[in-house]
């Protein structure tokens, strides 16, 4: 007679900040993880008070960066196999089902990449480099950790990664103003990083990194068959390279 073997069970993380309008889908679509666990940057909207009413763990951190406070999110989680979605992701009920019967599989794996579909102001973006994004959302934390990176922060995992089949739908995009800040927040970010490690900005920096960004994201990763929204990425995204940069001068100049 074989003997019934126990379903690993989920924890499943996210780092919040004034997101009171994705909260309740959000834990709705993560109703399959034996717990959910909410570290909110202080939020000013009623994020936390509808997290808490659905029954999510929600612990108060200030902001550092994004390496640190997933990290301390994932030191928070009770059990081994972790998915760290963010709020404006959307788990489908084939991806939720994949990672069920992933976490209840054999498996030489502790990684896993979804693929992520981008979408910016109501459009789906098929190219600038979206066409390939995917990021490690179903980890094992015996095994992984973030890289330390204040932004743009990744998964080291000491093992194989794989790659689930089913994707996730991605709103990043809430209104202009909001899309902008964001940028400005991973530029001031970066803008630390490389100020850490030393880097001195220069001309080719604050005027050749910009164009050479736009030109990647609209011409070489073809962004310019996306339309009027490609060209906009493009435009907001080598600005915050610009914004990166001069950031950083900011720095050493001790200008606030």
């Amino acid at each position: 007679m074989s003997e019934n073997i126990e379903t690993p069970k989920i924890s499943a993380l996210a780092i919040t900040f004034n997101e009171e309008e994705n909260v309740k889908r959000y834990v709705k679509s993560l109703s399959f993880a034996d717990e959910i666990i909410f570290i909110d940057s202080k939020s000013t909207d009623k994020t936390v008070e509808f997290a808490k009413e659905l029954g999510v763990h929600v612990i108060e951190r200030e902001f550092t960066n994004f390496s640190e406070q997933r990290n301390f999110a994932i030191s928070q989680a009770k059990n081994d196999w972790i998915v760290f979605f963010d709020l404006d992701e959307i788990i489908s009920t084939n991806l939720e089902q994949e990672i069920i019967n992933t976490v209840g599989s054999p498996n030489s794996k502790i990684a896993f990449f979804i693929k992520r579909n981008f979408f910016f102001m109501g459009k789906k973006i098929k190219f600038g480099g979206w066409q390939n994004d995917k990021v490690i959302r179903l980890f094992n934390k015996k095994f992984c950790q973030y890289n330390g990176n204040l932004v743009h922060e990744e998964i080291k995992a000491d093992g194989k990664i794989g790659v689930l089949k089913n994707g996730l739908n991605h709103f990043s995009y809430k209104d202009f103003d909001n899309y902008n800040d964001k940028l400005n927040l991973y530029s001031k970010l970066q803008a630390e990083n490389l100020y850490n490690k030393k880097v001195k900005p220069n001309v080719y920096h604050l005027i050749f990194r910009p164009i050479y960004r736009f030109l990647w994201q609209y011409l070489f990763r073809l962004g310019i068959i996306d339309g009027k929204e490609g060209f906009i990425l493009a435009y907001i995204h080598a600005f915050s390279v610009f914004k990166r940069y001069l950031q950083l001068w900011m720095l050493y100049r001790k200008i606030e």
